[in-house]
């Protein structure tokens, strides 16, 4: 097996003393995963943050071997960490988006709507600016899997309103929480709770 492809890095979890096991969401293969030698090393941890585009190039063997991952960073999204409610948006946002996906399942209108939901947490003067696409991202991931999530937050999305967009995020909530991370949350939806109570603080 061999990919290469611009890929959008979801999640990086350690593994022995300096290796990195990688997700990453891709337009045409979906989510992959892949080792990533040295990905703790000083050159490689800059690349392996989740939120960053990456060009990923990826080859195995055989299908049940663990792919061999190499990246080259894109576009980094460390510079924006350092600040609390965008850290909180992108790290939201990955986590949802690894938690829920199948791996090797196609979603191009997801690679690309994520994508554009990472430029703009980095990229918008305020939050006013990107919590509406959050909120059309998360309907957009349920519909994709196959939830109405439209009727739930009652029609169109919220246009920059932040207590109707925050009034859509505690509609969604409960259909994220059932359908899309039910036995497999974790602390994804602390995460969530964590970006809206800092969304409040706004008001």
């Amino acid at each position: 097996m061999q990919i290469r492809a611009p890929a959008i890095l979801i999640a990086a979890r350690a593994h022995g003393e300096t290796a990195v096991v990688a997700r990453l969401l891709t337009e045409e293969y979906g989510v992959v995963a892949g080792y990533v030698a040295g990905g703790r090393g000083r050159r490689l941890r800059p690349v392996v943050i989740p939120g960053n585009a990456v060009e990923l190039q990826l080859s195995a063997r055989s299908e049940s071997q663990l792919p061999f991952a190499k990246l080259e960073l894109l576009e980094s999204r460390g510079p924006y960490l350092t600040e609390p409610l965008a850290a909180a948006a992108i790290g939201w946002s990955c986590a949802l988006t690894a938690t829920a996906l199948p791996e090797r399942q196609p979603y191009p209108p997801l690679y690309e709507a994520l994508g554009a939901l990472l430029g703009a947490i980095c990229h918008a003067p305020s939050a006013r600016g990107w919590a509406s696409v959050l909120v059309a991202y998360e309907t957009l991931l349920l519909r994709e899997l196959g939830y109405g999530a439209r009727e739930i937050i009652g029609g169109e999305r919220p246009q920059g309103d932040l207590p109707e967009i925050l009034g859509a995020m505690d509609r969604l909530a409960p259909a994220l929480d059932h359908y899309l991370l039910a036995d497999r949350r974790g602390d994804v939806m602390a995460a969530r709770s964590r970006l809206r109570e800092l969304l409040e603080r706004m008001l």
